[in-house]
């Protein structure tokens, strides 16, 4: 009940704060202050706080239905990024900042020229980086940074870069057992997840109320065999983005998160080419829907690693492992999920 609840909410929010419209003023570079203040004023971001951080207490489980309905309507701002944060830095002892954070994990340097962080995943709507540096986590403030959008068309990302002057503000923050990477990974799995359930929802619709020859493209069986393909990998996206999350706190176990992010980027190219293919020409126009879902898509799938790098990071430790595969399996997979 509460999923459904949490849900709902999730998806009314959403659709509000960003709709087609406030998506389109993003991309263009206007500001969308009073979409994120709704989503500041919701609490939805203190949702993994305890309540006496004033916070709701969740575990990372419950808040499988906040990622998914961010992913579906492709909001364009780090809100799952900044919730994660939020409970990280609480338990760094470090009180949250207002404002969305963005997590950067990987492809952070620290030379004598300061701290140079490049494609940054929802940099250019961002008030603060929690980036993963050589020396330590730090939190900076976008604000004090030189930056130079990356990424194709409409594009949130961004390569940052701190001078040498600013760093001493920003302060070594550590917590041992939980890696940015991992957080990074739980919530661009469950943005991905939601996402390709609207594409799927997309397609079927636009594959039912297109006709040709007399009637919906939907009834031809090349069509169907292409949207049962597409909805082959929603669902398997989708049960790989809830064992992502799986955890009896608001940490993520890192292979569930390792496994969550691969399925997940794994699934992206071919879901995105088949609802395209559906579609056909309307597909990728600026008016319709499922070019901004699909284009967030690809940069998720990238987004703090693609499968590639998180199938080898599972692979690495199963062969580590000293226990038959079936063994390893239920050790680190079932022993969570209980």
């Amino acid at each position: 009940m509460m999923d459904t609840l949490f849900g709902d909410a999730a998806q009314r929010l959403f659709a509000q704060a960003y709709s087609t419209e406030v998506l389109h003023a993003i991309e263009r570079g206007q500001s969308a202050t009073a979409a994120w203040q709704a989503v500041e004023d919701s609490g939805f971001l203190d949702a993994l706080l305890p309540e006496d951080a004033g916070g709701a207490g969740l575990r990372l489980a419950d808040i499988v239905p906040l990622a998914q309905s961010a992913g579906r309507h492709a909001v364009g701002a780090p809100v799952i990024q900044t919730l994660l944060a939020r409970a990280w830095l609480h338990h760094a002892g470090h009180q949250p900042p207002s404002g969305p954070i963005a997590l950067a994990p990987f492809q952070v340097h620290h030379t004598t020229a300061g701290i140079q962080a490049h494609a940054v995943g929802a940099a250019r709507v961002a008030q603060w980086v929690l980036a993963a540096t050589p020396d330590g986590a730090r939190l900076l403030p976008v604000a004090q940074a030189e930056i130079a959008p990356s990424g194709g068309h409409g594009s949130l990302d961004a390569d940052l870069h701190w001078p040498p002057a600013v760093l001493p503000d920003s302060a070594l923050l550590n917590i041992a057992d939980v890696s940015l990477a991992d957080l990074a990974a739980v919530a661009y799995a469950g943005l991905i997840a939601g996402a390709l359930e609207q594409i799927l929802a997309l397609t079927i619709d636009y594959a039912n109320q297109r006709t040709q020859f007399g009637k919906p493209i939907g009834r031809f069986q090349a069509v169907q065999q292409q949207i049962s393909v597409l909805a082959e990998q929603v669902w398997a996206v989708r049960t790989a983005a809830q064992l992502a999350y799986q955890s009896p706190d608001w940490r993520p176990a890192p292979l569930l998160a390792a496994l969550g992010k691969a399925r997940a980027s794994a699934a992206v190219t071919r879901a995105a080419d088949i609802a395209h293919a559906v579609h056909g020409a309307i597909g990728v126009t600026a008016e319709y829907e499922l070019q901004y879902c699909t284009r967030r898509l690809r940069e998720w799938r990238r987004a703090a690693g693609g499968e590639p790098y998180w199938n080898a990071r599972i692979g690495a430790d199963a062969l580590a492992a000293s226990t038959s595969a079936l063994d390893y399996v239920r050790k680190h997979l079932f022993a969570v999920i209980e």
